[in-house]
């Protein structure tokens, strides 16, 4: 069969074999038209909010979900394998997963241990420092947006990739930046004109094909583009699939000899795109991927529409590959730069209600973007 060929469905397919289906999905177009039909009818824009509030709002039912058990948890008169059972059961209920949740536990009891602390009440801020402590992001972590730069963006289909390419863009064009995209996943067409649509969006140049070309003469075009042209950041838009990961694989290793050949003077990240909806499932997308190919850094998107915002710690914990950007909403402006403490602030703060957020942030939280009014481009 070939390397895009469809496989018959069967639902009770395993997470792997989830990842291997080649049945196309729309949920990328559906963004970009519903995006694309409120240009035509625009309305009054609201006011807008700083990041960490709609983060902080985005998050909002995961934290629901914990909120109960997490406010209970640390009323507890004495620290005792209940409190732990208690603290296990409640970071699960996060989708942190099981590995990362006996990390945190472990390391608690050592504190806890260290310090001789007595009192539950006393573990709070403990293990919020714990799970901050998790997902680090190193100082240079985004040094290579300052660099001349080839970025390959990979996931399966459906996640958010072309749309969080084109976002990137814009991101990227809004600080000065000049931006080429190339339109690398060829077996879809929708791929290729979403992508373009995203060009026109963020006014940035696409080098695209027709549907079936050989990617690797995109990305060859592009280069050459790049370098005519003093492009600082080229985005690539590569194959969502893993229906055959040695063809996949290879088809990345000639992309990048292509780079090293014509463009040895570029620095190469690679950055995968999971969607927060999925939970488990997005961590396995993100192992079956880092066999195929080197990943630097990770993007999460949809986080506002979902009950398991832990997993954004989880993936970052468990594979040791940094959360870069995460996604809170389909406006340009939702797509942002990770702060893993204003999201553990977000996920695990004692609010229940909007003014609570923003007392908070009025107070000491300083915004993750001071800058982010410049990327709308609707």
């Amino acid at each position: 069969m070939g390397w895009f060929s469809k496989k018959d469905k069967n639902e009770d397919k395993t997470t792997a074999e989830v990842m291997e289906s080649t049945v196309e999905t729309v949920a990328d177009e559906a963004a970009v038209s519903e995006d694309v039909s409120s240009e035509a009818a625009p309305e009054a824009k609201p006011e807008k909010q700083g990041f960490f509030k709609r983060l902080a709002m985005g998050l909002s039912k995961t934290r629901n979900n914990i909120s109960d058990s997490w406010s209970n948890l640390f009323k507890a008169n004495e620290i005792d394998e209940d409190f732990y059972e208690e603290l296990e059961e409640t970071l699960v209920m996060s989708d942190m997963g099981f590995e990362t949740t006996e990390r945190i536990i472990d390391d608690l009891k050592a504190r806890v241990k260290e310090q001789h602390l007595k009192e539950a009440s006393a573990c709070k801020d403990l293990v919020v420092n714990i799970i901050r402590d998790q997902m680090a992001v190193d100082e240079n972590a985004y040094d290579f947006e300052d660099k001349k730069t080839v970025v390959f963006v990979i996931g399966v289909n459906g996640v958010g990739k072309t749309t969080s390419i084109g976002k990137l863009a814009a991101i990227y064009k809004s600080r000065g930046k000049k931006v080429l995209l190339a339109a690398a996943d060829t077996f879809r067409a929708a791929a290729i004109d979403q992508l373009k649509t995203w060009a026109e969006r963020a006014d940035v140049d696409i080098i695209a094909q027709g549907e079936g070309a050989d990617p690797s003469a995109v990305v060859y075009d592009a280069v050459s583009s790049a370098k005519a042209k003093g492009t600082d950041i080229l985005l690539v838009d590569t194959a969502g699939r893993l229906h055959n990961k040695k063809n996949l694989m290879d088809e990345l290793a000639k992309m990048r000899r292509i780079i090293s050949k014509e463009y040895p003077e570029a620095t190469v990240e690679s950055l995968i795109v999971l969607d927060g909806t999925t939970g488990q499932n997005a961590l396995e997308q993100a192992r079956q991927f880092s066999q195929v190919t080197d990943i630097n850094g990770i993007i999460i998107t949809k986080l506002d529409g979902t009950a398991k915002g832990g997993i954004a710690i989880a993936i970052q914990s468990e594979l040791s590959v940094p959360v870069k950007y995460i996604g809170i909403g389909e406006k340009i402006e939702d797509l942002q730069r990770f702060d893993p403490g204003a999201y553990v602030t977000a996920l695990f703060s004692d609010f229940d209600m909007k003014s609570d957020i923003e007392i908070i942030v009025d107070s000491d939280i300083q915004q993750i973007a001071p800058d982010d009014d410049l990327f709308d481009i609707e």
